[in-house]
């Protein structure tokens, strides 16, 4: 009975999270998708050794909400994909059901936590933000405001991470999009 339970919360939970980036996914198709790779540049974000305030440049506003519209898709997409894999998984095998329900439960969580700091990172004042939680690391694109990002803003940003996620300020990247 507790199983029972449990596997219906956490499709509950799966549910509302996939259904809410659904709703943003279709307000934000009519809009034009950015290339990525055109606006991030991985040797100018990741640093091994402290936390790295980058600086990256996208053509104009319209296009920096485009960014952010594309990642969240983008993000989704793969989220999707593993969801509908570890579901098969289970539907297939007893010996994996409990492995992939763990995998199940590890992917709504980490969605939850992404758009946690995503909404106390916007709360605080900036005007869009995107997260992604993958490899031990935390990275943080964050609209530009309009004075660019200062050292304060990191320490804010990054602060609200550690407490919502629980990884130290070396496994954190924020990133600044113009």
């Amino acid at each position: 009975m507790k199983i029972w339970k449990k596997n219906l919360v956490v499709t509950a939970v799966l549910l509302t999270v996939c259904g809410g980036i659904y709703v943003n996914w279709m307000y934000g198709q009519d809009q034009a998708v950015a290339d990525l790779t055109d606006t991030l540049d991985e040797d100018k974000i990741l640093s091994a050794d402290k936390l790295v305030m980058a600086d990256e440049t996208v053509d104009n506003s319209n296009t920096m909400v485009d960014y952010f519209a594309a990642v969240r898709l983008s993000r989704q997409e793969a989220r999707d994909s593993a969801v509908s894999l570890l579901q098969e998984a289970m539907a297939y095998g007893d010996e994996t059901d409990s492995k992939s329900s763990a995998e199940l439960e590890q992917i709504v969580n980490t969605a939850l936590c992404e758009a946690q700091i995503e909404s106390l990172v916007i709360a605080k004042g900036y005007s869009d933000c995107v997260t992604y939680i993958a490899n031990d690391a935390v990275s943080v694109a964050v609209a530009a405001p309009e004075g660019g990002l200062q050292q304060p803003d990191v320490a804010v940003i990054s602060d609200i991470v550690v407490n919502q996620s629980g990884y130290t300020m070396d496994k954190i990247y924020v990133v600044e999009v113009k």
